[in-house]
């Protein structure tokens, strides 16, 4: 006889995979009909080849960040960038139409409106990232993982395949100056640790989404500066930002959180850890202040932008997010000992 509870446990299941199976179709519908509010400025996906990496990305003024952030992620191996821009006019456009491995496109519709710019993204990973794997990144975000000064993308994920393995988590890690934000300087490109060379290593809560199955981890300076008194709405640190793209593929909340769910699965539910990187987030670079109150103004970098008004004034204000416990970055071996990055099997 079947336990009751069981069958009820299973309709369940069957039920919440019926209406994810659904969700997912209706963001893959939202992003084609999306499609529209791209306009082509250059194309060269035809020099693309079968086995190339892949990276995704929507940027708006980042002219400071993207020679270092091109350069860095060229020598990890990716092949060619897809890049939406949205509305720049600090020069962005133009340095990224004299780089030989970028296709880019523009827009001057709603980043809020597009999901955070995820919309523009998906339909260019239906058109043309099927079959090859992917990195979604921010223009602030530097990805790692271990060993990456000596083993390449390539070698990563020719390790997942053989591993049957289609996504690999990160934690992304809030970079910060030791003073006011905006006292240090930076020149295009280079490295940003050296402006931004402290973290946050200890202060970080996990819990597993049941419907999504992916981890909500929140943390960081931002959470311990500006939602001290609401942790809840501190900003989420896990992503999936690296993944073998299949055209039925779609991101739920930026690389937060993707379906088909089993993507989200990078973590080791039995005890022991799974392979992973982590993104060194370049956010509070110098130019912090004058883009926060930017942003402020355009109110579309979130949701609920009214819960952010105290945010983006801490921000405007200067402050210093260094404290007695910060700790400073030293690589990745350093994040491996802290527990915030695991080379799992790879060794």
């Amino acid at each position: 006889m079947v336990n009751p509870l069981e069958k009820t446990g299973r309709l369940g299941k069957m039920t919440m995979a019926y209406r994810l199976r659904w969700k997912r179709r209706r963001l893959l519908l939202r992003a084609w009909r999306k499609r529209r509010q791209l306009s082509m400025v250059c194309d060269r996906t035809d020099r693309i080849s079968p086995d190339d990496i892949l990276c995704f990305s929507t940027v708006r003024n980042e002219a400071l960040r993207l020679p270092y952030f091109l350069d860095h992620h060229r020598r990890l191996g990716v092949g060619h960038f897809f890049i939406v821009d949205n509305g720049s006019d600090d020069g962005t456009v133009a340095y990224l139409k004299d780089q030989p491995d970028v296709s880019l496109w523009q827009t001057s519709d709603s980043y809020r409106l597009s999901r955070f710019g995820v919309d523009w993204l998906t339909w260019l990973q239906m058109r043309h990232a099927h079959g090859h794997w992917c990195l979604t990144l921010d223009a602030d975000e530097i990805f790692i993982y271990p060993f990456h000064e000596t083993r390449s993308l390539a070698a990563l994920t020719e390790w997942l395949d053989d591993r049957q393995t289609a996504s690999l988590g990160a934690l992304m890690l809030d970079m910060y100056p030791k003073g006011p934000l905006g006292a240090s300087d930076y020149q295009a490109g280079q490295n940003p640790t050296e402006v931004l060379q402290w973290f946050d290593s200890g202060n970080y809560s996990i819990i597993r989404q049941p419907r999504l199955e992916n981890l909500w981890i929140q943390g960081g300076p931002r959470a311990r500066a500006f939602f001290a008194d609401e942790p809840r709405r501190a900003p989420t640190m896990g992503k999936v930002p690296l993944v073998k793209w299949n055209r039925r593929f779609a991101y739920v909340s930026s690389t937060h959180s993707i379906l088909p769910r089993r993507l989200n699965h990078v973590y080791d539910e039995n005890g022991g850890e799974k392979l992973c990187g982590v993104l060194l987030h370049t956010k509070f670079l110098p130019i912090i202040t004058k883009k926060s109150a930017e942003e402020k103004q355009r109110g579309e970098h979130f949701a609920n932008s009214d819960l952010y008004q105290a945010y983006y004034d801490g921000l405007i204000n200067n402050p210093d997010l260094w404290c007695a416990s910060s700790s400073r970055y030293r690589g990745w071996r350093h994040l491996e000992a802290l527990g915030l990055m695991s080379r799992g099997l790879w060794l």
